[in-house]
């Protein structure tokens, strides 16, 4: 990018964490702040996650790094499974948002951001989708974003988390699960 945008992401934590986890790899979460800033002019970066107690030592070290977090109350089924499907925080966030950025980058392989997508490329507000990977990446979401698609694995050797790197015992790659 040759001038600089105010340029907003739009971060779906879940989708992102477990799409890089399935990988074998964890995301260095200062490295990809970064990243997000120098390749997309990205001044705001939000990150939709449910809110589990248990990870507020993780969430406070998103949020120093640069990151906004948008939490969800989640819940627990029957069979103990945790539930924080925050897919329409992230959509009215991105309306909410509307006026303050340029163009938005979403980052999920998640199919249920077809309209969001949709409608930011039909107002020339879409700058990119980010997805784990391409094969965690809705066929919908390729169809609907075309070119516009690219792939944290993709980035690993830019973004992945190195125990060399973190400062004496620091958790820096994070962990959205309990």
């Amino acid at each position: 990018m040759s001038k600089k945008e105010n340029n907003y992401a739009f971060i779906d934590g879940q989708n992102l964490y477990l799409g890089v986890k399935s990988l074998g790899w964890k995301i260095d979460y200062i490295r990809f702040r970064k990243y997000l800033t120098e390749k997309y002019s990205i001044t705001k970066a939000y990150v939709f996650v449910g809110f589990l107690p248990t990870n507020q030592q993780f969430y406070s070290f998103l949020q120093s790094v640069g990151f906004v977090l948008i939490f969800k109350p989640i819940l627990e089924n029957k069979e103990g499974v945790i539930k924080g499907n925050c897919d329409a925080e992230l959509v009215l966030q991105a309306m909410i948002e509307w006026q303050n950025y340029e163009r938005a980058l979403v980052v999920t392989g998640d199919g249920d951001f077809y309209c969001l997508i949709k409608h930011l490329k039909d107002n020339h507000k879409f700058l990119k989708v980010l997805a784990p990977s391409l094969d965690s990446c809705s066929r919908l979401l390729l169809r609907v974003a075309g070119r516009e698609v690219s792939f944290v694995n993709d980035l690993r050797k830019k973004v992945e988390y190195s125990k060399k790197r973190t400062p004496q015992g620091q958790n820096l790659a994070g962990d959205f699960s309990s």
